[in-house]
This record gives C-alpha cells, structure tokens and sequence, in this order.
C-alpha cells in the first residue's frame, strides 16, 4: 500500500512536468510578436526564436539519453529542471539589456533542460503501476501537457501582449526620464512571468530531489542507430514528426501576426460575442490592451482544441485504426488551412483556430506507427522520433521567410505540404492496428 501511495505522489509530480513544458512551449511564442517589435524584426528573424528552441531537441535529444544512462533519471530530471530555471532566469538580463542574442541564447537553455525531461518523464510515467496501466497513464500525462498548452495563451497575452510596444525610432525620441521609465515598464511585462517559472521550476526540482521515485534500469539493447535508420518505415515516421511539429509551431507562432496581418481588432471589437470572449480572458475591457492582446487570447482556442481533439482521438483510434484517422484528421486540417486562406474575417479565424482540434493525435499516433513491430530497435527508434521535433525549428522560419516574401495566405500552402505528407504517412500504415498512448 505504502509503495503504491508512493507511486501515485510520483505520478502526480511527472504529471507535473508534462503540464509544465507544455505551458512554456507555447508561452514561447507569446514573445514572439513582442520580439519583432522590440527589435523590428522580419518574420524569418522572428522565426529564429524557434530555430533556437526546438534546435535543442535536434542537438541534445540523443545525449541527452545517453547522460541519463550515466547518472540515472532521477538526477536527470533533477539537472534538466534546474537547466530550464537557468533558462529563465537568462529572460531578466536580455530583457534589461533589449539584447536579442541573449534572448535566443536563454530560449536554447530552456528548451535544453526541456529536451532532458522529455526523454526521461516518459518511461518514468510507464513504470510508475502495472504494466497494463501504463498506456492509460501516459494518456493523462499527456492530457495535462495540452492542458498547459492551452493556458498558456491567454496567461502571454495577458502579462506579455497586452501593453503598447514602442519600436526603437520610438524610444529614441522620449526624454531621459521617460525613456527610463519604459524601458523598465517594458522589461518587467517579461521579467516578471519568467522569474515566476524560476522559482516554481525550482521549488520542484527540489521536491524531486527527496520524492521516492522507481529505479530505472539502463537502457539495454542490441540494437543500433545505423540499423535503426535503414528502416523505412521508421524513417518516415521521422519525417511525420518533423513535418507534424514543425507545421504545429509555425501556424502557432504566427497566428497573432496572422490575425494583426487581417485587421481582425476591428472585427473582434464589433462582434459583441467575440468582444465578449476576449474581454472575459483578459479581465479588461479591450481599449486598455494592445491590438496584440486582442486578438492573442483567441490562440488559447488552437490549443485547448488539441487538448479536446485528444480524448475524441483516443477513442476514435481504438474502433479505428489510427493510421486511417491520422490521414482523416490531416486531411480535415489542410481543408481548413484552405478555408482559412480563401475567406476572410472570422470564419478565416475560426477555421485556421479549428486546425489544432486536428493536430491532437498526430504525435502519438506517427510515434506508434513508426515503431510498430520494430522490437529491439525500440530505443534507438525513440531516440530519432525525438530528434524529428527539430520540425519546430526548421519550419517556423522557412514559414516566416516565405511570409516576408509573398504575405501569409500563400505561405499557408506550405504548411499544406506538410499535412499532405502526414496525409500519405496515415493512408500508407491505414491497415496496422497499434495501441495509440
């Protein structure tokens, strides 16, 4: 009884982590349009913040499981939290200093410390009870990541959107005192969330360090990378994450500029429910925030919709089989992205919001496909799949290059491309029947 009590307090804790870095991963790009003022940035410039912080799975994500061989996982989560509350802690001088290089620099550490957790929170999850369970365990770890993401809208566009930015022409022409003044008014409105995630990443880092937590056993096989990536069938899974993550992030960066880029502040200020709905998350009426604010609290709805997407998905792929509802949900998010990019005002709102209802099953539901029937290559298959998660690296800045070069609604064609291949990775595994966790 005591070691099942245990369990469950261990269980809670990880469950923990997937909230948390489900809530920094999207909070990250609430900085961005504050970013591409702050500094005047391109689109493709502004992509670099998620070149910076998904580089780090590409980077680090291999290491990462080959470090936590050598010190065990326990230490492992341990050293990857105090890694992101470094991290964190980096937002108060880049924002003191307004140096962009500083800021990238503080997203790699973060999403350094993040990458170790993910390779370690995962089997901790599967060993904490029986080994039916664990599926089920990982479900709802993974439901309070979604959680954290769709939270994590609306807390950015409240403590980081949601005053007036002035670019550096603007700043230039105030006098001593009141260039001061914002300067310190502005670094706040970030310092202050990210010295918050600080102090509560440490407090439970340090938790962890006296939690009870199930001995986990090397990672043990026969297996290698070179075989591992002479499988078809998992390297195209490789490229489903990749392009999956990657397309995720982008429309997620975006959405905010996206929505600024169609004057929707003017749309959402006249419709007396949407006007409704913004003003109820942010607390205020909508004439005391910024444009950015207006609009960034509807992003919450691309996230949640995949925390709700989520349970629909997991029933639906166990009276489906999954790669059949991959394609089908692929398929519905580039009629969507289609829908988005031939209409405009709200419903080109709505239906680019509606693609993250979609997305929900996407990442577990490649993984499984990937390494389905691959046995002792398992690990080494994981270690790849992770890899993949590069994706939100490359694509948000090709995304935002193309941006720059031919404005939004025909880069969106590009974030087509990639469904259509998570459409033909779904349509090509419809007939292997997996456990989706």
């Amino acid at each position: 009884m005591s070691n099942q009590k245990s369990y469950r307090s261990a269980f809670i804790l990880l469950t923990m982590l997937f909230f948390l870095w489900g809530f920094i991963t999207v909070l990250v790009d609430s900085l961005i349009p504050r970013l591409r003022e702050l500094f005047t940035l391109s689109y493709f410039q502004a992509g670099l913040v998620q070149f910076a912080f998904f580089g780090a799975y590409f980077l680090l994500s291999i290491p990462a499981s080959y470090i936590l061989s050598k010190i065990g996982y326990k230490k492992g989560i341990i050293l990857g939290l105090l890694t992101m509350a470094l991290g964190c802690l980096l937002f108060y001088p880049a924002a003191s200093y307004r140096v962009f290089g500083i800021f990238i620099l503080a997203y790699f550490i973060l999403a350094a410390g993040m990458t170790v957790l993910q390779v370690a929170a995962n089997p901790f999850v599967a060993v904490l009870g029986s080994e039916e369970g664990a599926s089920s365990r990982l479900n709802l770890s993974q439901a309070f990541n979604s959680l954290g993401t769709a939270i994590a809208p609306a807390v950015g566009a409240f403590f980081i959107l949601s005053d007036v930015i002035k670019n550096k022409d603007e700043i230039e022409v105030l006098d001593s005192a009141s260039k001061q003044a914002y300067l310190a008014t502005e670094a706040s409105a970030v310092q202050t969330p990210f010295l918050g995630l600080a102090l509560f990443i440490s407090i439970i880092a340090a938790i962890f360090l006296f939690a009870k937590l199930p001995r986990m056993i090397s990672e043990e096989s026969t297996g290698t990378y070179s075989e591992a990536i002479k499988n078809r069938k998992l390297m195209q899974g490789v490229l489903g994450i990749f392009f999956y993550v990657g397309a995720e992030v982008a429309i997620g960066s975006y959405l905010v500029n996206y929505f600024l880029d169609m004057n929707l502040v003017n749309v959402i200020k006249e419709n007396s429910i949407m006007k409704s709905i913004a003003e109820t998350i942010l607390n205020s009426g909508l004439t005391e925030k910024d444009d950015k604010a207006v609009v960034g609290v509807f992003v919450t709805f691309y996230w949640s919709g995949a925390m709700v997407g989520r349970f629909v998905g997991a029933y639906l792929t166990k009276i489906i089989k999954p790669g059949k509802v991959l394609a089908i949900f692929a398929t519905i998010s580039i009629t969507l992205i289609l829908l988005s990019i031939s209409t405009v005002g709200l419903v080109s709102m709505w239906s680019i919001l509606a693609v993250g209802l979609f997305n929900s099953i996407m990442f577990p539901t490649i993984f499984t496909l990937a390494i389905d029937g691959i046995g002792e290559l398992k690990p080494k298959a994981s270690g790849l799949l992770c890899t993949a998660i590069v994706g939100g690296a490359i694509i948000p800045p090709a995304f935002g290059l193309l941006t720059d070069l031919m404005a939004f609604k025909n880069a969106l064609l590009f974030i087509v491309l990639c469904y259509a291949y998570i459409v033909w990775f779904g349509y090509k595994n419809g007939k292997s029947q997996v456990t989706v966790a």
